[in-house]
């Protein structure tokens, strides 16, 4: 990929490709601005995604109509508990030839650009780390050989609650590789009115490609070299280490197991960098960075027991981290 020459000029062409892909979205998705942002701009920072929200809020068409927004190829997985690894990642399989039966490998929809793992928490733990490798190195491991993900590749997973029936929490682990975990509120009484005159289909028919995959890359890369100050990325790490538990305000202690990894810091800068480029910017304030800490840092504080039975959030203790107490 060519060194970026001029970063104004890709600065104003990343904003206004965005901004046309965003105005192309909300045409099929009614209201839900801030979850269009927070979505476009892990995609800016090359970063997978977790859509928490209950059943029927439309996070499946947001996830559709962003593949077809960018032009990219779209697999689906509907996890349920009798989800084996295979059905994600394919498996061999015996084939006749010319020459006699002979093994041949058939991809399973992990091998797309676009891969949407729908109610990722009804399978089962085994099923949920096959996705690791994938999402962790984009490329999977199978019969001892290793193939190659895209670029781009992006797993933008649907969950529901966790306290609903049937579901399996992701492990730590797994959790922390998704750039974002972003919130989807039930929509307000002007947007449902709207919904109501909605056909999904006919609108999602209506979106074209607003940018080529070789664009999205360069856009990516634009983003990545974007610099802050030396007093934003100290805030930055400032604000990871006060998550810890040994150093959380006084109300917290006991509360919170695992605070943010070294991992959570790179994520949030680079999502940082991701909501500077959107707004046509060439660096990176603190604004953005505590713009973008809810998403990125909500599933990477590990609550204790007696956390969850105080009735804390994760983004309780967020809150209180960027206000500085």
């Amino acid at each position: 990929m060519s060194a970026v020459k001029n970063p104004e000029a890709q600065a104003e062409s990343l904003r206004a490709s965005f901004l046309t892909l965003r105005q192309s979205m909300q045409r099929v998705i009614i209201g839900q601005r801030a979850v269009v942002d927070a979505l476009l701009t892990a995609i800016l920072a090359n970063g997978h995604v977790l859509l928490e929200g209950a059943p029927g809020l439309g996070k499946t068409l947001l996830v559709k109509t962003l593949g077809q927004g960018i032009g990219l190829r779209v697999g689906r997985v509907q996890f349920t508990p009798d989800l084996m690894p295979s059905d994600i990642l394919g498996t061999h399989t015996l084939q006749q030839t010319p020459d006699g039966p002979a093994l041949a490998f058939r991809e399973g929809p992990v091998f797309c650009e676009l891969l949407l793992a729908d109610e990722i928490n009804r399978a089962n733990p085994r099923t949920q780390a096959a996705l690791l490798e994938a999402m962790a190195e984009e490329q999977v491991t199978i019969g001892g050989e290793t193939r190659r993900l895209g670029p781009p590749f992006f797993v933008l997973a649907t969950e529901n609650p966790i306290e609903m029936d049937g579901t399996y929490p992701l492990p730590e682990a797994q959790a922390d590789r998704f750039l974002m975990k972003i919130a989807v509120p039930p929509p307000e009484t002007d947007d449902l009115m709207a919904i109501l005159d909605l056909d999904p289909r006919v609108a999602l028919s209506t979106v074209e490609p607003c940018l080529s995959r070789a664009a999205l890359m360069d856009y990516q890369a634009h983003v990545a070299s974007l610099p802050a100050a030396e007093s934003v990325k100290r805030g930055l790490a400032e604000l990871i280490r006060r998550s810890r538990p040994d150093q959380l305000p006084a109300r917290f202690k006991g509360c919170v197991q695992l605070g943010v990894s070294p991992r959570g810091a790179q994520a949030l800068f680079a999502a940082a960098r991701a909501r500077a480029a959107l707004a046509g910017r060439l660096h990176v304030t603190d604004e953005d960075v505590h713009a973008m800490a809810p998403p990125v840092l909500r599933h990477r504080i590990l609550l204790s027991f007696a956390g969850r039975a105080e009735g804390l959030a994760a983004d309780d203790v967020v809150a209180a981290l960027l206000a500085g107490g």
